[in-house]
């Protein structure tokens, strides 16, 4: 086959220049015969016509090849065969010759043709998996890109939950630590007033109560221990009633009775979708109630989280369609679900949002808890 991008093949890209090569190389093979013709005389006449058909069989095709083995046939048959000058065949000797050199040109055109054909389809493969490279490689610096963003995301997360955490310890225990430190000093300024002193005291009392309440439920919004010591069913009841008991939203959960124990990444990562969820509905949706639903399989487990609110913003809808960056708590979400090998679903309308999460359960799930 020709090499790729050389002279040769840019200037055999019509079908004239290809018989007009094949022409051109049996006319040098004869003239390379004439110049030999002293020496060999009528013994090979067919010597010099081989390496021309070789030539337009690798380089001409088909058709131009045989053209080029007709007219060595013809040439040598006229000018090199006896009678000198006749197309004529003079006995059986000349009648194999031609079979003969027919049946050489035959397989060299035969060989060169189906050489060629491989090459062509390996340069068409070759074109493929360039292209193929070519789309992975843009994938790739997409993946990397959205990684990047993740990660800036992720650390932009971990600040926001951080300044959560202090505000809320400010906002709350700290004013109760300030009372209760006013308390504490009008005790000892004022320990004559044994009336006043008590009822100071029991206030206190109930101060360091609501500050033990607080801590512990901030504590238990950050990481549940019922997750961990009873299981996902536990924990997810016992953030409902308080979820509801704080919002006022009024929750369904319907989960499987035998719902049973699971991998921990695999629980925390349900737990932390349905605390995203309702979280979204208390901030966002002015949903007066909120459902979730838990179903199981033999190989996935599904969420769904579903409210009775306003829904998405249209244009935060549409740009979340169109490839849009989302929130960070939807991106979160994701990002979780898409590390165990699950995927998030979220749809809005007139009638409220709806969020679904499906994970596939490891054959290690169950055993997990144990």
């Amino acid at each position: 086959m020709v090499p790729q991008g050389s002279f040769l093949e840019r200037s055999l890209q019509t079908t004239a220049a290809k018989y007009l090569l094949a022409v051109l190389a049996t006319t040098l093979a004869l003239f390379v015969r004439a110049l030999l013709n002293p020496l060999l005389g009528a013994y090979l006449p067919y010597i010099t016509f081989f390496p021309a058909v070789a030539f337009c069989a690798w380089y001409c095709g088909i058709l131009p090849s045989t053209l080029a083995s007709i007219l060595a046939l013809l040439a040598a048959q006229y000018w090199f065969v006896p009678p000198m000058h006749s197309l004529r065949v003079a006995g059986t000797e000349q009648f194999v010759g031609i079979l003969a050199f027919l049946f050489v040109s035959g397989i060299l055109i035969t060989i060169s043709e189906v050489h060629r054909r491989r090459e062509h389809a390996l340069r068409i493969a070759r074109g493929e998996l360039e292209i193929q490279v070519e789309q992975r490689t843009v994938e790739l610096n997409a993946a990397n890109q959205s990684l990047r963003d993740l990660t800036s995301r992720l650390l932009q997360l971990q600040d926001d939950e951080r300044r959560r955490i202090a505000r809320e310890l400010h906002d709350s225990v700290g004013q109760m630590l300030v009372a209760l430190n006013m308390n504490l000093s009008a005790l000892g300024s004022d320990i004559e007033r044994l009336a006043r002193t008590a009822g100071t005291v029991k206030d206190s009392t109930l101060l360091v109560e609501n500050l033990t309440s607080e801590i512990r439920t901030i504590s238990h919004l950050l990481h549940p221990p019922l997750l961990d010591e009873a299981g996902l069913a536990s924990a997810l009841r016992w953030y409902v009633d308080g979820f509801a008991d704080r919002s006022k939203i009024k929750v369904d959960l319907e989960i499987p009775a035998d719902i049973g124990r699971f991998s921990r990444e695999l629980e925390t990562a349900i737990f932390r979708v349905v605390q995203e969820c309702l979280t979204n509905i208390h901030r966002h949706s002015d949903s007066p109630s909120a459902k979730i639903r838990i179903t199981c399989s033999a190989n996935d487990i599904c969420v769904e989280v579903k409210d009775r609110g306003r829904g998405i913003a249209p244009e935060k809808k549409i740009a979340m369609e169109s490839g849009g960056t989302p929130g960070v708590g939807v991106r979160g979400m994701r990002e979780r679900l898409r590390q165990l090998g699950g995927q998030l679903d979220i749809n809005s309308d007139g009638d409220g949002t709806t969020v679904v999460a499906q994970l596939p359960i490891s054959s290690n799930s169950s055993s997990a808890a144990a």
